[in-house]
């Protein structure tokens, strides 16, 4: 699978009513910690993960979804499930830490 680049015309089909549980990375190009974190959402979205969409925000292209997410800092995880924000974490997280998260979830 490969990651999603949501924008404010694509959310509502692909993280708002997806089926799967969405984990969605807001980022911007001119941050260090989210060049730091992209990789490994990108790991995570080639990896086999069941019923798991991957996506991502550039808040610098899509102000109102970080708005809307209250993401004051980045880079920022949301993960979604049947469309509403079941946990959220800041910055720069491990693989296994965000593993951890989407289990959770489950």
């Amino acid at each position: 699978m490969t990651v999603l680049e949501l924008t404010k015309e694509n959310f509502e089909k692909e993280a708002e009513n997806a089926k799967e549980t969405v984990l969605i990375d807001f980022w911007a190009s001119w941050c260090v910690p989210c060049q730091m974190l992209s990789p490994t959402v990108d790991e995570i979205a080639e990896e086999d993960h069941p019923n798991l969409k991957v996506c991502k925000v550039n808040i610098d292209e899509q102000p109102e979804l970080a708005d809307r997410f209250g993401v004051m800092s980045i880079p920022t995880l949301v993960v979604l499930k049947n469309g509403e924000m079941v946990t959220s974490s800041v910055g720069v997280r491990p693989k296994n830490a965000i593993l951890q998260m989407l289990e959770e979830v489950k």
